[in-house]
């Protein structure tokens, strides 16, 4: 019968995944998973960047002695064998900040030679074997450093290794083990799951505010891209307009001017059949953007001349606003010296402002101002601290506010200025750029536009 299509027979996966287990397992224990930075080594505060240093000096002064003491008064070693193995037991504890595998190596070995060292005297009463106390507390402060820096698979190695040496050491002298190599697993078992929950907690949530700065700078972008797709549905307007005019000057001009050439009436023709097809690509270009299909887009965009309709809406909403509009301004409107673009974005400015008012401070005192002075469209709209009581309608927002004002102004060639002010309130300014001095563009037909 021929083999199954499935895979291999259960026996050879069972036996391939331990095979790869024990080699992710020796790899762990042979290769740190972490650069030697210490711990804390990122944190802006220098005491917490110091602080693994102090701890493991303190560890390290402390088990010296105390190995030494220990091993020479309750086991009854020689001062120099006892002296060398506290330096091999407890000097590894100062790799503990920046390498701590390589210090578990260390430490793991030597305390291996200590309870051989030690099974070669003769058994005390009240004495542990294989590992001394200092041994065990030592050996856990190395095990908390691994799981708070090494992978999962080194830290099961650790254990296992642990565990494997405490069984073996047991089954060489049975008589003198009294439970301490179980102690030590027990205990490192504990150890080594704290400390890796603490770790991967941190890296959680290391990958949740990374996370967070991409989502953050995604919904910048997108806010951005949706302020320029806004921009761009009201300026074909605009446009659209300027061409129609083109294209009804030139389609006429044979008709008002007399004694046209041949060759003039066909470069007028070249002209208005150019803006014909530049009005079509517009069009289906306005398509493209439309394609929301949003019914008041087609609405013609309102301007400056509108501004005192908004403001005396938003005093019926409820926020005290008043307009100051200087003549000069006026008198531009009038003759037409305020280009479409720069008109269109005004009033937006106006209005996006007023809504930040309304929604961030509402009841403040709010003056909109609007020059015309050195050839710049200054527009001005300053509030005051919100004197209703109550939270904000909005305690964060979008940023399409902003990100338009500031896509309009750089669109037109002018300067944006927002910010709070001392007592509370807020500021905008925006200073467009105006035109000389031009005669008003004649009227274009319905049709045309």
């Amino acid at each position: 019968m021929p083999p199954s299509p499935t895979g291999p027979p259960p026996a050879d996966g069972l036996l391939s995944a331990a095979r790869r287990n024990l080699r992710e397992l020796a790899h762990g224990l042979s290769h740190a998973s972490h650069p030697p930075t210490p711990l804390f080594a990122d944190s802006p505060r220098r005491w917490l960047r110091l602080l693994p240093y102090a701890v493991v000096l303190a560890l390290a002064a402390a088990f010296i002695p105390v190995t030494i003491q220990v091993l020479t008064d309750d086991y009854g070693v020689h001062g120099v064998v006892a002296g060398a193995l506290a330096v091999g037991q407890a000097v590894p504890l100062l790799m503990l900040a920046h390498r701590p595998l390589q210090a578990w190596w260390i430490v793991f070995t030597s305390d291996i030679v200590g309870a051989l060292v030690l099974l070669a005297r003769p058994e005390q009463p009240g004495n542990i074997w294989p590992w001394t106390p200092p041994v065990i507390i030592g050996y856990l402060f190395v095990l908390l450093a691994l799981g708070l820096r090494e992978s999962r698979h080194t830290v099961i190695g650790v254990w296992l290794a642990t565990g494997a040496a405490g069984a073996l050491l047991h089954l060489i002298a049975p008589v003198r083990s009294d439970g301490g190599a179980l102690l030590l697993f027990v205990l490192g078992a504990v150890v080594l799951v704290i400390g890796a929950s603490v770790r991967e907690r941190g890296e959680a949530q290391r990958r949740l505010a990374e996370q967070s700065s991409i989502s953050e700078a995604e919904r910048a972008q997108r806010t951005l891209l949706e302020e320029r797709t806004r921009i761009a549905r009201e300026l074909h307007d605009v446009v659209a307009h300027h061409m129609s005019v083109i294209t009804v000057q030139a389609d006429s001009a044979p008709y008002r001017v007399g004694g046209l050439s041949e060759e003039a009436q066909a470069e007028f023709a070249s002209i208005a059949a150019g803006a014909r097809e530049s009005l079509a690509e517009m069009r289906r270009l306005l398509s493209v953007l439309r394609s929301d299909g949003s019914p008041g887009e087609l609405a013609p965009q309102p301007g400056l001349d509108r501004v005192q309709q908004l403001v005396e809406a938003t005093v019926r909403a409820g926020l005290p606003a008043e307009l100051s509009m200087t003549t000069d301004v006026r008198e531009a409107l009038e003759r037409g010296g305020v280009p479409q673009a720069v008109d269109l974005s005004a009033y937006r400015i106006v209005q996006e402002a007023l809504a930040n008012v309304v929604r961030h401070a509402p009841g403040a005192r709010t003056r909109v101002s609007v020059t015309a002075r050195d050839g710049h469209l200054t527009v001005l709209v300053v509030n005051e601290e919100a004197r209703k009581p109550g939270s904000p309608l909005e305690t964060s927002g979008t940023g399409h506010g902003l990100v338009g004002m500031r896509e309009r102004v750089r669109l037109t060639g002018g300067t944006l200025d927002t910010g709070p002010l001392p007592d509370g309130g807020f500021r905008v300014a925006a200073r467009l750029p105006l035109p000389p001095d031009r005669p008003p563009s004649p009227s274009v037909t319905p049709e045309e536009s």
